[in-house]
């Protein structure tokens, strides 16, 4: 009897919290017990900021939006919370803390006690004050290493989840289109396959930290006229199949990602934000793709001030929830009252709350937020004194030592060697004068999206969070003997020219002259890179050139070496400077491995994920066009890169031999296998980046000259020799035929195995037979390398 009566008042658990469920039916559960209020409000974020002291958070005042009243809102829920750790600087613990507290509100307030999903910017490392500043994806592009960046989007996203944050809006995956975009640095290249396996790595990383990784921007936001932010798209139906969608593709299919991210732009007067066809028909019905598509910050209501399609809030959200977005961000404006007015008066459907609902409470269920031991402690507060706040301060380290030897591995390896005379690496150098902007400011390694530069800009008392030495200061340490004189020329875009007499006069007294040029990393014209500061022409910004050019003219021995965030035409330097060393936003150890690569102690492998111009105005162009793109006798405007694609030098040198292949010709539905020797025939340890490239003909449409289908870094002793084995499948040679399908088809083809898209070593001239095929994303992605045992002794 008692045993009964006990059993009688033990409350059973609701479906939608109980794990024995399948995760189907908690949904569906929940979904119907849900009122109309209490489902929209699991489709919007409110804007917010933890807070120092450990309290709840506060909702961010944005000038694009009114303000938010969270005791208003919440009775009903949440779906998301955005940005809690980078809106302001906030000691990590407290964040921690304060984030922790409000979400155990918010799961109070609500009748079914959901939680909010909190998402934070991960793009060049997580964006909260005190984390790992590591090099942008521009970088990531420059070391071809997919293993390295998979590496460091896993440590992304372990801190991150320590804090209690479950998404990051991260990669972009936008293919460079026109270098004047002022995103670049935030893009991984300019070829599609480089952006496809480097932005699938990273995926596969951050995913393997249990965060959800958010795909970005979606369709065509890198191709806009003239670079400009946010400008309308040019692009054809070819153009983005083949080289705006294969990353996306790539990393739904390999990487496992979880959200995907509507880009701002329109293509051929559809925005991305109301196109069904894409956000639906493409990724979901054809990919497969089963999870989230939030919105851009503020991108559906930009489908009535930007884009003119919807009259009204009430409109764009019918708009955005048609073509599937599920989320709208960062805060709450059309899916709120807009959106339950238009659906209790018939113009919207209830049936699409409800489908986007169910995505949100099936992401939220596989993140463990409807369980019902569901608790608000992240990992990193376990064991913490909770009760008194001040003694967290300082608790949890966001830029461990292991952190910044991963961030210092990725800079070694991104740093790329444009040109060398000889003169590096120095040897031992008496007097050197440190010129140029960058020589000595601390945030010219940081890209526009890391924390000092996208926020700590606002708050100038606040203290920068992580350590950024200067070059000055690791190069004093890599030539302790030396003496420097640095003298800045002129600023980054001021046009100031008067120190540049200065400037001559330590270079003319000098052994060895180091100039360090660029950007400045920032927002919306703050800066010279970053969103919403593109550029006019690939010219050098403000007088950065002249300095240049009177540097050159002193006949001292020129370093250049840029930290920015594109690549930029040098004019005269291209062949005037002693050397030339490219680093795009290398992060907080960035200047450690520019450093080790002047003086030697490293050995450089970048190599360029972007051409750098020699002219500035010959653009949009990349090394991906067809022959009419590249210099001809019917222009007179030459597109010829002073660096190409794929370049990037190193102090020893190889030897490329011996090619096979096991069979010349294959079927359309077959494969190739290749063999090749590469001998490291220097005096130091090297590594060469072995590039495939495949070269049609003749097809039925025009295709590029040329496109990279497979890449591999080969690690070499000196005089050691290995075997390389290639095998590369025939649907890597598919593309988008005349009906819109993509087809391989029977003919003659080159694979040239090279050490750039302009320096190729081996080509290998084979024919496909056989019917024209039609291929689908099932397709094979991949050429395999296989490295086999060394063929012959060591030299």
């Amino acid at each position: 009897m008692t045993a009964n009566v006990a059993e009688e008042k033990t409350p059973a658990v609701p479906v939608w919290n109980d794990r024995a469920v399948s995760v189907s039916e908690r949904v569906d559960a929940l979904v119907g017990a849900m009122t109309l209020r209490e489902k929209i409000a699991q489709l919007y974020g409110v804007w917010v900021g933890a807070s120092d002291e450990g309290g709840d958070v506060a909702p961010h005042q944005h000038d694009m939006e009114e303000a938010v009243d969270l005791d208003v809102l919440l009775p009903a829920g949440l779906g998301q919370l955005t940005r809690p750790f980078g809106t302001a600087p906030v000691d990590p613990a407290l964040g921690a803390l304060s984030l922790m507290r409000s979400q155990a509100r918010i799961a109070a307030e609500n009748r079914f006690g959901i939680p909010a999903l909190a998402h934070e910017e991960c793009l060049a490392g997580f964006a909260a004050w005190g984390a790992t500043a590591y090099p942008v994806p521009l970088s990531w592009g420059a070391t071809f290493d997919p293993v390295l960046v998979r590496r460091m989007a896993a440590a992304i996203g372990r801190d991150m989840r320590s804090v209690g944050v479950h998404q990051g809006l991260a990669p972009v995956l936008d293919v460079v289109r026109d270098a004047r975009w002022g995103r670049v640095e935030e893009t991984i290249g300019e070829d599609p396959y480089l952006v496809a396996t480097i932005g699938t790595a990273y995926v596969q990383g951050l995913e393997s930290a249990g965060i959800v990784a958010t795909l970005k921007h979606f369709v065509g936001y890198s191709a806009s006229r003239a670079g400009r932010n946010l400008a309308p798209s040019s692009v054809g139906p070819r153009e983005r199949a083949d080289v705006l969608l294969p990353p996306f593709e790539m990393a739904v299919r390999e990487g496992g990602a979880r959200s995907v991210m509507h880009a701002y732009t329109d293509l051929d007067g559809i925005p991305a934000a109301a196109d069904e066809d894409l956000l639906t028909g493409l990724l979901r019905d054809t990919w497969g793709f089963d999870g989230t598509v939030v919105a851009d910050y503020f991108g559906i209501a930009f489908l009535t001030t930007l884009h003119a399609i919807a009259g009204d809030w009430a409109d764009a959200a019918g708009a955005a929830l048609r073509a599937g977005v599920d989320v709208e961000l960062p805060t709450v404006k059309t899916f709120g009252t807009p959106l339950e007015e238009a659906v209790t008066d018939g113009r919207v459907p209830e049936t699409l709350i409800d489908r986007a609902l169910r995505r949100v409470l099936t992401q939220k269920t596989a993140l463990g937020l409807l369980d019902a031991d569901w608790s608000p402690l992240p990992p990193a507060l376990t064991g913490a004194d909770l009760d008194t706040p001040d003694t967290l301060r300082g608790s949890i380290d966001l830029d461990s030592p292991a952190n910044r030897a991963l961030a210092r591995t990725l800079a070694e390896e991104a740093v790329v060697l444009l040109s060398n005379d000889g003169i590096l690496p120095l040897t031992a150098p008496r007097r050197i004068a440190l010129l140029g902007p960058n020589a000595d400011e601390p945030t010219a390694v940081l890209g526009c999206y890391s924390f000092p530069q996208h926020i700590g800009v606002h708050h100038p008392h606040s203290p920068l969070g992580i350590t950024l030495p200067t070059l000055r200061d690791t190069l004093t340490a890599e030539f302790p003997d030396a003496e420097f004189r640095a003298v800045r020329g002129t600023g980054i875009d001021d046009g100031d020219t008067s120190g540049i007499p200065e400037a001559v006069r330590a270079a003319r007294d000098a052994d060895i002259a180091v100039v360090v040029l660029g950007d400045r990393a920032g927002l919306f014209g703050r800066g010279t890179s970053g969103e919403g500061c593109d550029a006019e022409s690939l010219t050098l910004p403000g007088a950065q050139q002249h300095l240049l050019d009177a540097l050159l003219d002193t006949g001292t021995p020129l370093v250049t070496v840029l930290l920015a965030g594109r690549p930029y035409a040098l004019g005269r330097a291209t062949d005037e400077s002693a050397a030339i060393v490219q680093a795009f936003f290398p992060g907080e150890e960035g200047t450690h491995a520019i450093a080790g690569i002047l003086a030697g102690r490293l050995n450089p492998s970048g190599r360029l994920p972007v051409s750098v111009p020699r002219t500035p105005g010959a653009q949009p162009t990349t090394y991906l066009g067809p022959r009419l793109a590249h210099a001809n006798n019917v222009s007179n405007i030459d597109p010829t890169p002073a660096f190409p694609f794929g370049h990037g030098l190193t102090y020893t040198t190889f030897h490329w031999t011996d090619l096979t292949v096991d069979h010349h010709e294959a079927p359309t539905d077959g494969a190739f296998t290749l063999a090749l020797t590469i001998r490291n025939t220097g005096r130091r340890p090297g590594t060469e980046t072995v590039q495939l490239y495949l070269h049609d003909p003749v097809a039925s449409v025009v295709q590029p000259l040329q496109r990279l289908i497979g890449y591999t870094r080969l690690a070499l002793d000196p005089g050691q020799a290995r075997r390389l084995h290639v095998t590369v499948p025939a649907d890597l040679a598919s593309f988008t035929g005349r009906d819109g399908q993509r087809i391989t088809e029977p003919g003659t083809l080159e694979l040239r195995l090279a050490s750039s898209s302009t320096q190729p070593h081996l080509t290998a001239r084979l024919t496909l037979t056989g019917p024209q095929r039609h291929v689908d994303h099932t397709r094979h992605l991949h050429a395999v390398f296989v490295v086999g045992q060394e063929p012959v002794a060591r030299a």
